[in-house]
C-alpha cells in the first residue's frame, strides 16, 4: 500500500438543481463542466452570465474605493502645477506591472513621472526612509505608492514632514494601524466599501488610472493581466474580468518590450494563456528582483526602442536561468539536510543565494508536507531567510510567540521573511518543534489536495478536455481541475528526463481503456507504479504530436491499494536505492554480503520468526526488504503472513550462485577428483584462483565441490592445504548434507530469482 504525499479531499456530493440543470442545458455545457460550475457556487443564470462572459463593463467604480477621490484630485493638481511625481514600486512582477501602469497614466496626462523599484537586497520591502530622503533632496513633490506602502510608517511619515504628500496604493495585509498618508487606496480600506477585496497591486494601480483617465485604458490590460496572474491573487470577480480581457490584449499588443518576452520565453502569442503568463513570463519579470535591481524591466515594459526591448529581454532570460540554477544547487543541498524527527523544517546553509529562498522553501515544504524555513549564513553571525507553511500551522503566529529570537521578522499565515542570529538556530528549531507539539497540531496528514471530481477512464476524452477551457482563466479562486481516476494498471513506465527525474507513464484500466500521464518530478517513485490498483489526481490536457491529438494526465499525486511486491533482483534496479529506517531489512546469512550491508546498514539477520516479529512491531516499521535468499521460499512467506505487510522488497542476492552454477557435473567432480589424485597436496588457500582457471570451473562453485569432498572425507584440509584421503569410504555425492542444501537453495533461487513478478505476488497473498 502506498500512501498518497498529500490529503486528498474530495468534492461535496451535492445534486445539481433541475433549474440549474435547464440553464446548463441551454448554453450548451456538458453536465460534468456543469457539476465542477456548481462546486464553484456558480449555481444561478446571472452567476453564470458573469462567470462566462467577463466584460468589462462589469468592473466596478474605481470611485467606491477609499480615498480615491482625495487621490486623483492631488494627482491631477500635482500635474497643473507640473510637480515632480515619484511612482515607488516593488521589485516582482507585480510591482514592476504596477509602476509601468501608473508610469505611461500619467504620461498621458503630461504629468513628469519617474519610477523608482527598491533594490531587495539594499533597499528592501517597501517606502525605505533613506530612498525617500534622497529623492526628496533631489526635488521630488509627490510620491505615488503602487503594490506597497501600508506598512512604511516611518519613511512616509518623514516625506509628509516635508511637505511631500504620499498616495498609497496598494493590497497587502493591513497593519493595525495605517500610516499617515495623504490618501490610502485599499480595496479593503477599513473605512471602505469597495465590492472586491483581492485586487493585486496592479489591480489597484489600474482602477486609479480608470479613475484618473475617467474610462477604461485597455492598451494597459495586458500589464494587469502579467500583474494579476504572477502575484496569484483570486482570479474571481474583477480579476476574472481583467485577466480574461488582458490576455486577449496581449495577443494583439504593441508592447514592443512584452512582445520580445513572449517571444524568448516560446510563447506562442496568438495563443497565449493564464499558465504561459504563470510559468513563463511571470517568472522572468519575478527573477530580476530576486537577483538583481530590477528597475530594467520597467524599461523594457515601456521601451519604444526594438534593440533595447531584445537586449533587456535577453537579460531577463539569462537571469532567470541563473534563478534556476541557484535554485537547484539550493535543494540538492538542502534535502541533505532534513531532518524527518522535526515538526518543522529549519535548513541553514553557506552562500546560499538570498532572493531564491522563498522558493526553495516553498519546493521543500510540497516535498515533505511539513512547514519549512531555509536560511543562509549571513556575515556579522546572522541568518536570513524564508519560509513557507501548510494550512495546519500558522507560521507568522508561531514565530511572533518567538519574536525575541530574531533580529527582523515579519510575514502572514503562510510565508515568512525573518532574520536571525546563528547562534540562536537550536532554540529557534527546539521552540518550533515544542510549539507544534504543545498545541497538539497535526502535520502528518499532508498538504491538502482539492479534486474536483472522480472520472472513469472512459469518460477523459478530447472533448472534456475541450469543454474545460470554458472555465479559465484559471487560477487561485479558481483552479484548474483534479480529476481522481482509480483502479488502474500500468501498462508501460520509462523514466525520462536528463537525470531520470520524471516519468512518462500508460495507463489502463479494467476494459482496456488507456491513458497517457506525465510525472514530472516522480522518476525516483517508478518502482510504485509496477503494481496495480493505483489511483491517480492530476489536470488533464492535450498531447498534440505529430498531428496526432491524445487526452494526457499531468500527474499531481498517486496512491497504491493493497499489497505491493518492488522488483530489485537485477543489478540494475537497484541502482541507487538504499532502505532506511522505516523498513525491516532482513538476511538469511549468517554474514551477510557486502552488497547487502550497502543496501540497508541495519540490517538484521534472521533468527527465529518470534524475534523477527516483536523486532517489526517495536520498531515501528511500514515494509520489509529480504536481502538474499533463504534456502526455502517458504520462510518468506511465513513471514510476510505473520507480520501482515503489505509493502515487500524483494533483492535476493544470491551470494553462492547456486542456481548460476548448479552442483556441479559428473565430468567437472572428475577434473577435481582427478587433479587431487595427482597432487600430493593443494593450496586451497592461496591458489585457489589459479586452480579454478586450470580446471575451467568459477571459483564459487569449485569451493563448493571441495566443501562437498570434505564432508564425504574424500579429502581433508588442513590450514588451507587440500590432501587426498588415502583411503576413503565409497559414497554418492548426494549423501552430503552440503549438496542436498544446494539443491534445495537452487530449486528456491530458480523459483524466487526466475519468477516474474505477478506470479511472486499471486504466491505471497494466496
Amino acid at each position: 500500500m502506498k500512501q498518497a504525499n498529500f490529503l486528498w479531499v474530495q468534492p461535496e456530493v451535492t445534486e445539481l438543481s433541475p433549474a440549474f440543470k435547464e440553464i446548463i442545458q441551454t448554453n450548451n455545457i456538458p453536465e460534468q463542466i456543469g457539476r465542477l460550475l456548481w462546486q464553484r457556487k456558480i449555481r444561478s443564470a446571472e452567476a453564470l452570465a458573469a462567470f462566462l462572459r467577463p466584460d468589462l463593463d462589469r468592473l466596478h467604480d474605481p470611485f467606491l474605493l477609499y480615498d480615491m477621490e482625495k487621490a486623483v484630485a492631488r494627482i491631477h493638481e500635482a500635474i497643473i502645477n507640473e510637480e515632480q511625481i515619484l511612482i515607488y514600486g516593488d521589485y516582482d512582477a507585480d510591482g514592476i506591472t504596477s509602476a509601468t501602469v501608473l508610469k505611461e497614466t500619467l504620461e498621458l496626462l503630461g504629468a513628469e513621472a519617474s519610477t523608482y523599484l527598491p533594490n531587495r537586497f539594499t533597499d528592501g520591502y517597501g517606502p525605505n526612509l533613506e530612498v525617500y530622503k534622497e529623492k526628496i533632496a533631489s526635488g521630488i513633490q509627490l510620491i505615488v505608492t503602487v503594490d506597497n506602502g501600508v506598512s512604511g510608517h516611518e519613511a512616509i511619515a518623514y516625506a509628509q514632514q516635508q511637505g511631500v504628500d504620499v498616495i498609497v496604493t496598494d493590497h497587502h495585509e493591513l497593519p493595525d494601524t495605517l500610516p499617515n498618508a495623504y490618501a490610502i487606496i485599499h480595496p479593503r480600506h477599513p473605512q471602505g466599501q469597495y465590492p472586491f477585496g483581492d485586487l493585486a497591486g496592479v489591480g489597484v494601480a489600474f482602477k486609479t488610472a480608470c479613475a484618473l483617465l475617467e474610462e477604461v485604458p485597455f492598451e494597459l490590460l495586458d500589464l494587469v493581466a502579467i500583474g494579476t496572474i504572477a502575484d496569484m491573487v483570486s482570479l474571481t470577480d474583477e480579476n476574472r474580468i481583467l485577466v480574461s480581457n488582458g490576455l486577449k490584449m496581449i495577443q494583439q499588443s504593441d508592447r514592443i518590450g512584452l512582445n520580445e518576452l513572449l517571444s524568448i520565453s516560446g510563447v506562442n502569442k496568438q495563443q497565449v494563456t493564464e499558465t504561459d503568463i504563470g510559468f513563463s513570463v511571470g517568472p522572468r519579470l519575478n527573477a530580476i528582483g530576486r537577483l538583481k535591481d530590477p528597475n530594467p524591466a520597467v524599461t523594457l515594459m515601456t521601451t519604444f526602442d526594438q534593440e533595447e526591448a531584445r537586449q533587456l529581454a535577453h537579460e531577463l532570460d539569462v537571469i532567470n536561468q541563473q534563478r534556476k540554477s541557484f535554485v537547484e544547487e539550493i535543494m540538492k543541498e538542502a534535502q541533505q539536510r532534513i531532518h524527518p524527527e522535526n515538526e518543522v523544517h529549519l535548513v541553514v546553509g553557506d552562500n546560499w543565494h538570498e532572493g531564491v529562498l522563498g522558493i526553495v522553501a516553498g519546493r521543500l515544504m510540497q516535498q515533505t508536507g511539513r512547514p519549512v524555513i531555509v536560511l543562509t549564513k549571513k556575515d556579522q553571525g546572522i541568518a536570513k531567510g524564508s519560509g513557507r507553511s501548510v494550512a495546519a500551522l500558522n507560521l507568522f503566529e508561531m514565530l511572533s510567540t518567538m519574536k525575541d529570537l530574531f533580529v527582523s521578522f515579519g510575514g502572514h499565515h503562510a510565508a515568512v521573511g525573518l532574520t536571525i542570529p546563528t547562534d540562536d538556530l537550536d532554540l529557534l528549531q527546539t521552540g518550533m518543534n515544542q510549539y507544534v507539539q504543545s498545541k497538539g497540531i497535526d502535520l502528518r496528514q499532508g498538504i491538502p489536495l482539492q479534486i474536483d471530481d472522480t472520472l472513469p477512464l472512459a469518460d477523459v476524452t478530447i472533448q472534456l478536455i475541450e469543454a474545460l477551457k470554458l472555465l479559465a482563466p484559471f487560477g487561485l479562486g479558481n483552479p484548474l481541475p483534479k480529476f481522481l481516476i482509480k483502479d488502474l494498471n500500468t501498462k508501460n513506465a520509462r523514466q525520462i528526463g536528463s537525470d531520470n527525474q520524471h516519468l512518462k507513464l500508460v495507463m489502463e484500466d479494467a476494459a482496456s481503456n488507456q491513458l497517457d500521464v506525465i510525472g514530472f518530478g516522480f522518476g525516483a517513485e517508478a518502482p510504485e507504479f509496477a503494481n496495480d490498483h493505483l489511483s491517480l489526481v492530476g489536470q488533464l490536457t492535450i498531447n498534440e504530436w505529430n498531428g496526432n491529438r491524445k487526452p494526457q494526465l499531468m500527474l499531481e499525486d498517486f496512491a497504491v491499494e493493497g499489497f505491493q511486491l518492488f522488483d530489485y533482483r537485477s543489478k540494475r534496479n537497484r541502482q541507487g536505492v538504499s532502505f532506511g529506517k522505516q523498513t525491516l531489512s532482513i538476511s538469511f546469512q549468517k554474514k551477510p554480503a557486502p552488497e547487502a550491508q550497502r543496501l540497508a546498514p541495519m540490517l538484521t539477520v534472521f533468527d527465529t520468526l518470534p524475534a523477527l516479529i516483536d523486532l517489526y512491531h517495536d520498531g515501528g516499521f511500514q515494509e520489509i526488504a529480504f536481502l538474499d535468499c533463504p534456502t526455502e521460499p517458504q520462510i518468506i512467506k511465513e513471514i510476510v503472513d505473520a507480520l501482515t505487510v503489505n509493502r515487500i522488497d524483494f533483492v535476493l542476492l544470491s551470494p553462492e550462485d547456486a542456481y548460476v552454477d548448479g552442483v556441479g557435473s559428473r565430468d567437472q567432480y572428475s577434473r577435481l577428483f582427478k587433479l587431487i589424485q595427482q597432487q600430493a597436496q593443494l593450496d586451497v588457500r592461496y591458489k585457489l584462483k589459479s586452480i579454478a582457471d586450470f580446471l575451467k570451473l568459477p571459483e564459487k562453485l569449485l569451493i563448493f565441490m571441495i566443501q562437498v569432498f570434505s564432508e564425504l572425507e574424500f579429502v581433508t584440509i588442513q590450514d588451507g592445504v587440500l590432501k587426498k584421503n588415502a583411503a576413503p569410504a565409497n559414497h554418492p555425492l548426494t549423501d552430503s548434507r552440503i549438496y542436498q542444501q544446494r539443491q534445495q537453495m537452487i530449486k528456491t533461487e530458480e523459483f524466487l530469482l526466475m519468477s516474474d513478478l505477478s506470479t511472486l505476488k499471486q504466491w505471497l497473498i494466496s
